[in-house]
């Protein structure tokens, strides 16, 4: 009789612990990678704020995989979709939302991760701790970037003594930083006015090449992910996001990577210039080792995400996308 327990105990033990999974365990378990070994080549091209998370995505998979070549270019969002809808590429890396015109043209996409756009100035300015601790509202944002109603230090910061003109860069590629950044003045990228810089890395070297540059960056490109610091000659502009001419503690996130990461993940800083990160496609990716990337990125990739500078997804979201790749 005792012998005829044991199967049965098994079983409700098994039950058990199947009942506690996590939701990342559940996530996780609907992913069964194709046990047969994949071969074949995936390129990739766009946005530079999703570059090297796809370059970190990219060399972990192909240690389960190192027969899949991995071919990763950066190029700005625009090009992205655009190698993307015209074929010339598998993925597309996508850093601002996707638009009717787009959807109209039959785009695929998923999001992957999160992440945000800050606005930046040179560490060694002259007037480096006024701005730290009054911050830039929205509104002179706004008068920096869109109309050029302020042009010099003195006439954004009251009784300053420092009249030299202030540089304002912006990018010169068709890019979702520079859409983020400008959605969150109300306005576009074109109507964005400054001195155009190409790509990410050049916008920090441009400002941390100038005592009197401002200008914006994504995050990955501020802070160094091994450290978690900023890095030397770059600095963040605080947003007066009250607009009452000071910083406060609620408005302070800056100071490290894992601080401004938080704020993002907790909505504490502004959507935009917040925002989700894609890749997008022609189509529905029918490749297997073009499918099989992208569930592993959706689900035992995400174990990279925080280690590589970027916000995860809520399971909510990762589980939508998961969907949408494995529904026929």
């Amino acid at each position: 009789m005792k012998k005829n327990l044991i199967p049965i105990l098994i079983s409700i033990v098994l039950i058990a612990l199947s009942c506690n999974r996590t939701k990342n365990d559940r996530i996780n378990s609907d992913y069964n990678r194709n046990t047969n070994k994949l071969k074949g080549t995936i390129t990739i091209s766009g946005a530079f704020a999703l570059y090297p998370m796809t370059a970190k995505w990219a060399e972990e998979f192909r240690k389960i995989h190192p027969d899949v070549r991995i071919d990763i270019s950066a190029g700005g969002a625009g090009k992205g979709m655009t190698d993307a809808l015209s074929g010339i590429v598998d993925l597309g890396m996508f850093s601002r939302e996707i638009s009717d015109v787009e959807k109209a043209k039959g785009v695929w996409w998923v999001s992957v991760t999160k992440d945000a756009v800050l606005p930046t100035i040179n560490s060694n300015s002259p007037v480096i701790d006024q701005i730290l601790n009054r911050g830039i509202t929205k509104e002179e944002f706004i008068k920096l970037f869109i109309t050029r109603e302020i042009k010099t230090w003195a006439e954004l910061l009251e009784n300053s003594t420092y009249k030299n003109n202030i540089n304002v860069y912006t990018r010169s590629d068709a890019c979702g930083a520079a859409q983020m950044w400008g959605s969150f003045l109300d306005k576009d990228q074109e109507s964005l006015i400054g001195i155009g810089i190409y790509g990410d890395p050049g916008m920090a070297d441009a400002v941390k090449s100038d005592m009197n540059g401002i200008g914006y960056n994504n995050i990955i490109y501020i802070y160094d992910i091994t450290t978690r610091e900023k890095h030397p000659g770059l600095e963040v502009i605080p947003i007066d996001l009250n607009a009452n001419g000071n910083i406060d503690d609620d408005e302070r996130f800056y100071d490290s990577l894992d601080h401004i990461m938080n704020a993002i993940k907790n909505e504490r800083y502004p959507a935009p210039p917040a925002r989700e990160l894609y890749f997008v496609a022609k189509a529905k990716p029918d490749r297997t080792e073009v499918s099989e990337f992208l569930q592993w990125i959706i689900t035992q990739g995400q174990e990279f995400v925080n280690e590589g500078g970027y916000v995860r997804l809520t399971d909510e979201k990762l589980q939508n996308g998961l969907q949408k790749l494995t529904t026929p």
